[in-house]
């Protein structure tokens, strides 16, 4: 229902016409943290119309609070400009999330309140994942902590007894690359998409070899990195997070050149230099491939291909298993100044 204008007898004031409701909205130009938004409008009574008024929330899931305070502004009140407007700021938009927006037309009057239209129809939309430019500003940021290199030669990869049955019972002795999970940067836009399979390459610093414990399981495999990374593959960042604890997380992505995961990765990723880069490097000397990685940070490599069991060995670990170290589906602390940029979490 729209207000009607003062009808004091004295100011002679009539009633005012509606002011014209908003159809057909259309939201395109959507990033991780912004939209434009378009509508139209019948040209009765357009001239009046000062401002718009959108309506903005989280699309509720069925899990969400149903006790939310219903007055809870989300209204964004914004000049009458030529559409398409761009939406961008006024909230923390949050990355791969689904939103409802509606809009109405308002007149401000001279006493500093406002005529408006009926709500438009509630359209539904989703907002984009991290942009390239996000994760180059996160890759910045996970540089700076990545500490000094320490030499590495093999990428191995902890799972219980019966994973590795099951790849030589089911998969002709071949680990599958799986959909990566969501942990990590809620707009990384490689979880739920890339499939690849996880490796770690960190080593303990006295001995130069892999630790004895972990969390994924108490059997390793093990292979010698240049059968993962060489002058044949591209390596991609993917994230850089962290879970509530004082340790960072960076995420990079090995490809073999020209494969469906280094076409995936060269669309959505910030390539690295795989000879120079704060991370993991493969260069060679004297005809040799020599590895280093970052010591302050654990990296988590993902390899985008099959890989034969046949190509390493694998072994029982002597170490316990550290639970509390898994990332699987693990949130990223948002409150972190670290590893969150300055766009939405």
């Amino acid at each position: 229902c729209f207000l009607a204008g003062n009808k004091s007898q004295d100011s002679g004031i009539a009633e005012m016409e509606e002011l014209p409701v908003p159809h057909n909205i259309k939201i395109s130009n959507i990033t991780c943290d912004s939209f434009k938004i378009s509508w139209e409008m019948d040209s009765k009574s357009k001239d009046r119309i000062t401002h718009y008024f959108i309506d903005l929330n989280k699309k509720e899931n069925k899990n969400s609070n149903k006790f939310k305070h219903k007055d809870v502004p989300t209204k964004l009140v914004a000049k009458a400009v030529p559409l398409p407007m761009t939406v961008r700021g006024h909230w923390f938009l949050s990355p791969r999330t689904e939103y409802t927006v509606a809009v109405q037309t308002a007149s401000k009057q001279v006493d500093g309140d406002y005529v408006v239209s009926e709500w438009s129809e509630i359209i539904e939309f989703c907002t984009a994942d991290y942009s390239k430019v996000h994760l180059t500003q996160l890759l910045e940021k996970a540089e700076v902590i990545a500490g000094r290199m320490l030499k590495f030669s093999v990428f191995y990869r902890n799972q219980h007894k019966e994973y590795f049955d099951y790849i030589r019972e089911h998969h002709g002795n071949a680990m599958q690359p799986s959909v990566k999970d969501n942990s990590g940067s809620h707009g990384s836009p490689i979880s739920g998409k890339l499939e690849g399979i996880f490796f770690s390459c960190s080593t303990e610093f006295n001995t130069g070899k892999p630790p004895q414990d972990s969390p994924y399981g108490r059997y390793r495999f093990e292979i010698a990195a240049e059968k993962l990374f060489n002058p044949n593959t591209n390596l991609y960042f993917g994230d850089f997070y962290c879970m509530y604890t004082a340790y960072h997380y960076v995420i990079l992505v090995i490809a073999p050149v020209g494969s469906p995961g280094d076409e995936f990765c060269k669309q959505r990723l910030p390539q690295l230099n795989s000879k120079d880069n704060k991370f993991l490097t493969c260069t060679e000397e004297d005809g040799v491939l020599v590895y280093h990685h970052a010591q302050d940070v654990i990296l988590e490599v993902i390899y985008t291909d099959p890989v034969d069991l046949s190509l390493g060995t694998v072994a029982e670990i002597t170490g316990h298993q550290l639970m509390s170290l898994s990332t699987a589906n693990a949130k990223k602390d948002p409150s972190c100044k670290t590893c969150n940029i300055s766009v939405g979490r």
